[in-house]
């Protein structure tokens, strides 16, 4: 085990589901097996037109009217409705509520699994519905699993599905949602914004939106924002956040928005505010004993306290990060708390730890999870430690892939650190005029936050 010291979407065929008969055909065929004229059908309630209305596919009954029909055919109602039975229908159901369930206690793998052996009894129930939320559920745990461009593809297909279908808003947004955070941890993030603006709209339209949704919406737009230097909006997005997610009374909803808050005002300078941000972040998820989002905060907290200048307590609490994804066998998690330390590392004065610290970080977030950012702030702390060191040559040939990268995310907050660590590459090679140029642009990017 290692150790370490105190854009446009990919466009998929969508998952195929069984041939079925319409529901109209259902009504047809049984009120004939039975030798019920529609005038029969009908009865007193229902003029014989609007019967050969939905038996031709021309009106979609409600689901007061199904029940009516079900009950003169003498079938189940679930089956009228959706070519399966009312049982059937709630075990698949109940296979994709445990499947879900899984996934919010990052059991991965076993929830990949479930959703994976539900695909066939999904599409025998031929319900578009249950088919875009196995889709967004996979897609989703793909993506958490660290294989984030397999689950970009499949929530295309989520996305194909309530868009052939007219599925409501609610999913619709669900699916804007997801894919614009796998555009965010792929760094598009202007194709992010756009999805995740288009989330927030229709969710504020709909009166049946989940607080949940609309508050972590909220968040990963806020995240978006800060990357790409909109640090007003972000601050409204993380506060909006943080009022639904404490109306809410989710600790894990609660606890990303504060985690949010924290970053975003970690990115101002407000560094004792991104303290008790991360400190509040910490208390909810210790609360749900969600021991993944609590090595995260933890290591969101421990570089805090560095920016405060408490390197001891930083070292705590970036040790105990590291421990709680030594012992969860998460190698990716590991790799961003060993590049947090890389970087204390080099602030307390000690480049060469920092090196081997940094070289750790790259290696297990490389055999982790597909996220350019943060292999590229391993690669940074790296390339600032062979600067450290008089490497000169080495710091280049590190520095300059990476200020491409971030650039081409439109990660200011990063690319502007880049510059400042390519500005003093410069001055140590005594070209003053390429430092102040770079020093002039890193400020330029910064400049929101100054204001």
């Amino acid at each position: 085990m290692p150790q370490v010291d105190t854009d446009s979407h990919a466009v998929v065929a969508p998952d195929r589901q069984r041939p079925k008969i319409g529901l109209g055909e259902r009504v047809r065929q049984r009120r004939v097996a039975l030798g019920l004229t529609q005038t029969d059908l009908a009865g007193a309630r229902f003029s014989k037109e609007y019967i050969s209305q939905i038996e031709l596919g021309k009106t979609r009954p409600t689901p007061e009217t199904i029940d009516y029909l079900s009950s003169r055919l003498t079938i189940d109602p679930g089956y009228l409705a959706h070519g399966v039975t009312t049982e059937d229908r709630a075990h698949v159901e109940a296979m994709l509520a445990r499947a879900e369930a899984l996934a919010r206690t990052h059991e991965f793998q076993e929830s990949l699994e479930l959703f994976t052996d539900a695909t066939t009894a999904v599409a025998a129930t031929g319900s578009p519905e249950l088919a875009a939320r196995r889709l967004l559920g996979e897609g989703w745990v793909l993506m958490e699993h660290g294989q984030i461009r397999e689950g970009l593809d499949v929530l295309t297909q989520a996305r194909e599905v309530v868009d052939e279908n007219e599925l409501d808003d609610s999913f619709r947004a669900e699916a804007l949602f997801k894919l614009g955070v796998a555009r965010v941890k792929l760094g598009s993030t202007h194709v992010a914004i756009t999805l995740l603006s288009e989330a927030h709209k229709l969710l504020e339209h709909s009166a049946l939106a989940p607080d949940s949704l609309r508050s972590q919406v909220l968040a990963f737009r806020a995240a978006a924002y800060k990357r790409v230097g909109d640090i007003e909006a972000a601050r409204e997005d993380a506060e909006r956040a943080i009022e639904l997610a404490e109306q809410l009374g989710d600790p894990r909803v609660t606890g990303a928005s504060y985690m949010q808050a924290s970053l975003i005002a970690e990115r101002e300078g407000r560094f004792v505010l991104a303290r008790t941000y991360a400190e509040r972040a910490k208390a909810k998820y210790e609360e749900v004993e969600d021991q993944v989002q609590l090595g995260k905060v933890l290591n969101n907290l421990g570089l805090c306290q560095a920016l405060l200048g408490k390197h001891d307590d930083a070292f705590g609490s970036l040790t105990r990060a590291y421990r709680i994804f030594l012992d969860l066998g998460a190698n990716y998690e590991s790799g961003a708390v060993v590049s947090s330390i890389a970087s204390l590392h080099l602030e307390t004065g000690d480049p060469i730890r920092a090196e081997e610290q940094a070289r750790l970080a790259i290696e297990l977030i490389g055999a982790g999870k597909d996220d350019p950012e943060h292999d590229g702030e391993a690669r940074l702390v790296l390339g600032k430690a062979l600067l450290a060191q008089g490497r000169l040559d080495e710091a280049e040939v590190t520095l300059t892939p990476i200020k491409k990268l971030f650039e081409s995310m439109r990660a200011t907050g990063n690319l502007s650190r880049t510059l400042i660590a390519l500005g003093d590459l410069a001055i140590a090679r005594d070209i003053q005029d390429e430092a102040a140029t770079l020093y002039r642009r890193a400020a330029e990017i910064m400049q929101d936050v100054r204001i």
